[in-house]
């Protein structure tokens, strides 16, 4: 458990950024944090440590990057994880079996997979809706409901969770309230401040932003979450290695310089795409066209680098994805390169065809993760990507 210091608090973003939660190294004054390779630490005597025994429990460099996460969101504890999936199965070790999860119909494929395909094995129970309407999330909730866990935006729809009406209906269930802050970052959005228990990341994509290396993050105000995410975290052993948390901790440095560029280039990308392909078609909170576009103005302070266009068929996005030259075919995103994905047969591919189909999520939908290249590049790859279409 790494918890901040309120002095880390008193500048902006940006300063925080790159300084926050990070001290000075004692011996040489390296102003990196160094990456600690090591399992153990010598013990001064029996019962005495520098407040380091074992290095699943502890690490200097992931310490490092817990502090700087954690205020960056807004939040007074961090975790670091392996991945994403692994904060997410550690976030649902606070339960139980008997105990029931209201969650996003549109999460993440991996999420969706660990839930349906793995934790039910244990006799948790899952309610899949369309958390766009709060109403739907309240007449989900039971007796036994102790967690509701929402994305937004979501992977790979782009709909929008009104976070707020999210944590008051959690409030009056007794149940947590869990945001998946991945696409949106904590520079354009901050879940705690609207009401979530936890936030979580895949630190693999925005905040790392340099696709070199796989991590998760949960943050949290709550000291009593605190306590147990680092039993569990010590317990579970889902720990990211030192040189992972070095890459991630360089990344957010420069979260504040990488973010509005993503921003501006999805923008760009999104009406041009919407002028070419018909703005029905093209699914972006920052376009007004978008109908939860109100939603993203009041809980976001920007749109994000993630964007999707419904083709039509997967012939008209086998098209696109083949003739793409600067957005490279991959799964992932948030890196400073421009992606593109088919999230059906990709990212979702171990969603059921008849969950896809009934949350609208089509064969010939595609999914852009623009990066920071010049918009001119990324403009001019779409434009000769569309010829014949």
């Amino acid at each position: 458990m790494t918890k901040v210091f309120d002095s880390d608090r008193a500048a902006g973003f940006g300063t925080q950024a790159i300084h926050a939660g990070q001290r000075p190294e004692p011996l040489a004054g390296a102003i990196m944090t160094p990456v600690y390779m090591t399992s153990t630490y010598v013990q001064d005597a029996l019962g005495e440590n520098k407040g380091y025994e074992y290095a699943r429990g502890k690490n200097p460099t992931r310490e490092a990057l817990e502090r700087n996460v954690a205020i960056l969101e807004g939040g007074s504890h961090g975790f670091a994880f392996a991945s994403g999936v692994g904060a997410t199965d550690t976030i649902m070790k606070f339960l139980k079996s008997g105990d029931h999860v209201v969650c996003g119909e549109n999460v993440y494929g991996g999420t969706f997979r660990l839930f349906d395909r793995v934790l039910t094995s244990f006799g948790l129970t899952f309610s899949f809706v369309d958390t766009r309407d709060p109403q739907r999330i309240s007449d989900a909730v039971t007796s036994a409901t102790r967690m509701i866990w929402i994305e937004t935006p979501t992977n790979p729809l782009m709909r929008l969770t009104d976070i707020k009406a999210s944590a008051e209906i959690a409030r009056k269930a007794g149940a947590l309230l869990v945001c998946d802050n991945t696409f949106a970052s904590p520079f354009f959005q901050r879940p705690l401040a609207l009401g979530a228990d936890l936030v979580m990341h895949s630190t693999t994509k925005y905040l790392n932003g340099h696709s070199d290396m796989i991590g998760g993050m949960v943050v949290t105000n709550r000291d009593d979450l605190a306590e147990r995410l680092q039993f569990l975290l010590n317990s579970g052993g889902a720990v990211p290695g030192p040189m992972d948390c070095f890459l991630a901790l360089r990344g957010t440095k420069t979260l504040h310089l990488r973010m509005p560029r993503h921003a501006e280039n999805a923008m760009a990308c999104a009406r041009w795409l919407a002028k070419r392909w018909g703005e029905e078609r093209v699914i972006y909170p920052g376009l007004e066209s978008h109908p939860q576009h109100a939603l993203a103005k009041c809980q976001m302070s920007g749109f994000g680098g993630m964007l999707s266009v419904e083709m039509g068929s997967k012939a008209n996005a086998k098209h696109v994805l083949d003739r793409m030259k600067v957005f490279s075919l991959a799964e992932s995103l948030g890196g400073v390169e421009s992606l593109i994905s088919h999230p059906a047969s990709m990212t979702h591919g171990s969603v059921p065809a008849e969950r896809k189909v009934a949350m609208g999520l089509t064969d010939g939908l595609i999914r852009l993760s623009c990066g920071v290249e010049d918009i001119e590049d990324l403009i001019a790859d779409l434009d000769q990507a569309f010829i014949g279409l």
